[in-house]
């Protein structure tokens, strides 16, 4: 069995295109791993098991192989690319020890490659820049290093260098002479070192002080530089030539952290935080980051990295704070869509369970030592929603469970059912991730959906104080009911959570404190369904002051609907008005489409925020805009840049509607009320 110090955990990020599922395949077949080199054009890929990835041929999820490589075990995580699918890449994040930055050489620095970068540096997370596809022509590449260094940082650094007829790399690690057409290797070289020094206080003193550096204590410091962020390497690799794949393979298994060298996991509890270091006899705890289901069989797979102790086929697991234990089965290592048995997980390693049906992201397994969570990073709020209804009528059973499904094995991926509407109403991060998420249910589950336009997640809020009354009684033969309530309502905060700030300041027992929550229910009953146009409200302060009751009559039916007809009475006179979701957007276009993009956002109310030149003659474009004016702006970006835009979004705020939107939409809601 593999010990703790010998494993290196690596994920792969970047943009959709760069490559890195077929840099997986590579370091797969360069080490042994598989005796074919795995191709996602000819659909052979290991990573890119599911019929939709072969199909459209880009991962859309996040894919576990592992390879040996110089006696060092290497878990790979290869993630989808496309900003649609980000949810599997970035809990993915939390399971590596290093990130590996893949850029084309071609398209340069693209939307998602930067978001990633932004994102493993936010969380201090060491870092290798690959740029592959390097025998890509008219490549600039000197350009490109300082496209990587403006926008990444100055600490990204030549490694290696691409040789002048680009079918090999010149080491600038341990090399300080030789030539490449990028720069001088004695240049690199120098700069490197410099980089990796900048962690260590002393060698900084002996270096400036003229002492030549050894490569031995270069070698021992340069883990430590990855881990402060003085250093991010820049390799260079042809992933479909193999090209550079055995200099990073020997670059993660000398340089990169391992378990035992990285930063202690965070257990938090509270306001308790617990560190837990990478010792296989240590109390269990792991986090489950990836779940997915067999395309063929539909069986459950949950992969775990195991941060402390040791988890074995009959290990006593339990799941978050729950006392109910669990029984692991088969611990399997993934090679793709193959699950292979092992004895035993170790702190470290990242090892995967069959079956579990009650296991979902962000879950923390442990043996009943430790509490508390390990935090996984956000992914995006889903803001593109369809409404789906079954093909065949009789499947609403198949397709719920088919959905929840999906939706576990998809942090970004989202069904509601509309309390309104009474419909199923599906929530993605763009047209493409729900398009593929529909296919995958026809194509695994063997159903058939139809969907409607998307509907916009308005909410409704107040705009001034009022005070609200009513008096709830009934008289039958027998008992009655009785119930009195006055109440306060002011705007709070906006965007505030929870979305009603409700305050019981009963004095005196005008109302028993029993009825407390019965009022809040009824108040509640209208915050879900709203008074201008069904929407849910927020942003509302409530306070109870005074009422009565009746020692025989009053009960908790009667509260409840004198607190919901005090609420109504009340918003009634508070200038209630409609909020509309704005969306953060960044689109990325070719330079020649600018003033056509920023036009349209402005005609769309947009507000552009400020403008990033790329490398490749792109822009970025980031615009606040209200979802309902983009809600197809998939298509329409298409067709104004013949196919080369992409875009990304995600919630921001909700702001109040115009006025004249608002009437448009309370007459819909009016009409369709009545049509009912």
């Amino acid at each position: 069995m593999v010990n703790t110090g010998d494993i290196r955990n690596i994920v792969l990020l970047g943009h959709g295109g760069s490559g890195k599922t077929s840099l997986a395949e590579a370091m797969l077949h360069k080490t042994g791993a598989t005796n074919r080199l795995g191709s996602v054009d000819d659909k052979t890929s290991i990573c890119d098991f599911y019929d939709e990835e072969k199909e459209h041929q880009h991962s859309i999820q996040s894919a576990l192989v592992h390879a040996e490589h110089a006696g060092k075990l290497i878990n790979i995580i290869d993630t989808p690319g496309y900003p649609d699918f980000v949810g599997p890449s970035i809990k993915a994040i939390s399971a590596a020890e290093t990130a590996v930055l893949v850029i084309s050489a071609a398209a340069g620095i693209e939307t998602n490659t930067r978001k990633m970068a932004e994102l493993t540096a936010g969380v201090g997370m060491p870092r290798i820049i690959v740029i592959n596809k390097m025998d890509a022509e008219n490549v600039v590449f000197a350009e490109l290093i300082k496209n990587i260094q403006e926008t990444i940082g100055p600490q990204c650094r030549c490694a290696n260098l691409p040789a002048a007829d680009k079918a090999s790399v010149i080491d600038c690690i341990e090399n300080d002479s030789g030539e490449s057409p990028l720069m001088d290797v004695a240049e690199a070289h120098t700069e490197l070192i410099e980089s990796v020094i900048e962690a260590d206080d002393g060698l900084m003193e002996s270096y400036l002080g003229g002492e030549e550096i050894s490569a031995g204590k270069i070698a021992s410091v340069f883990v430590e530089a990855l881990k402060a962020g003085t250093l991010i390497p820049i390799v260079f690799t042809d992933a479909r030539r193999e090209v550079g794949i055995q200099e990073l393979l020997d670059i993660i298994v000398k340089y990169t952290p391992s378990p035992l060298q990285a930063g202690a996991a965070q257990l938090k509890d509270g306001e308790n935080v617990t560190e837990l270091k990478a010792d296989a006899a240590g109390p269990l705890a792991g986090v489950v980051f990836r779940v997915g289901f067999d395309p063929r069989s539909n069986m459950k797979y949950s992969s775990i990295r195991i941060f402390s102790g040791t988890i074995k086929s009959d290990t006593n697991m339990m799941r978050n704070d729950e006392k109910k234990g669990i029984r692991p089965g088969h611990i399997l290592k993934s090679q793709g869509g193959d699950n292979n048995p092992v004895d035993a997980g170790i702190a470290g390693d990242i090892i995967t369970l069959a079956k579990i049906e009650e296991l979902r992201i962000g879950d923390l397994v442990h043996d009943g030592k430790v509490a508390g969570r390990i935090e996984l990073p956000d992914v995006p709020e889903p803001m593109f929603s369809l409404a789906l209804e079954p093909a065949t009528r009789g499947d609403e059973q198949k397709i719920s469970s088919a959905l929840e499904k999906l939706c576990e094995a998809d942090p970004c991926f989202k069904v509601t059912r509309d309390q309104q509407t009474k419909e199923l109403v599906a929530n993605g991060l763009g047209d493409l991730h729900l398009r593929l998420v529909l296919e995958k249910m026809k194509n695994q589950f063997k159903l058939s959906i139809i969907t409607k336009e998307p509907k916009i997640p308005y909410r409704e809020t107040i705009t001034a104080k009022a005070e609200g009354h009513y008096r709830h009684k009934k008289q039958t033969g027998g008992a009655g009911q009785f119930g009195e309530v006055y109440l306060r309502v002011e705007p709070a905060e906006r965007n505030s959570d929870p979305p009603l700030q409700f305050s019981w300041d009963i004095y005196g027992g005008t109302i028993p404190g029993q009825y407390e929550p019965a009022v809040l229910k009824g108040i509640n009953e209208i915050m879900q369904n709203g008074i201008v146009a069904g929407f849910p409200m927020q942003d509302i302060a409530v306070s109870i002051y005074d009422g009565k009751y009746h020692p025989v009559d009053s009960k908790e039916v009667a509260f409840r609907a004198a607190g919901k007809g005090a609420f109504v009475d009340a918003l009634q006179k508070a200038k209630a008005v409609l909020l509309e979701p704005i969306v953060n957007m960044e689109v990325t276009i070719p330079a020649e489409n600018v003033g056509d993009i920023t036009g349209d956002l402005a005609s769309k109310r947009g507000r552009v925020q400020g403008q990033d030149m790329l490398a490749g003659n792109f822009i970025v474009i980031k615009a606040q805009v209200p979802l309902s004016e983009v809600t197809q702006y998939n298509s329409q970006l298409k067709s104004v840049t013949g196919g080369r835009g992409s875009y990304s979004m995600t919630l921001s705020h909700y702001e109040l509607v115009p006025p004249n939107v608002q009437q448009q939409i309370v007459a819909q809601y009016a009409k369709k009320k009545e049509e009912d």
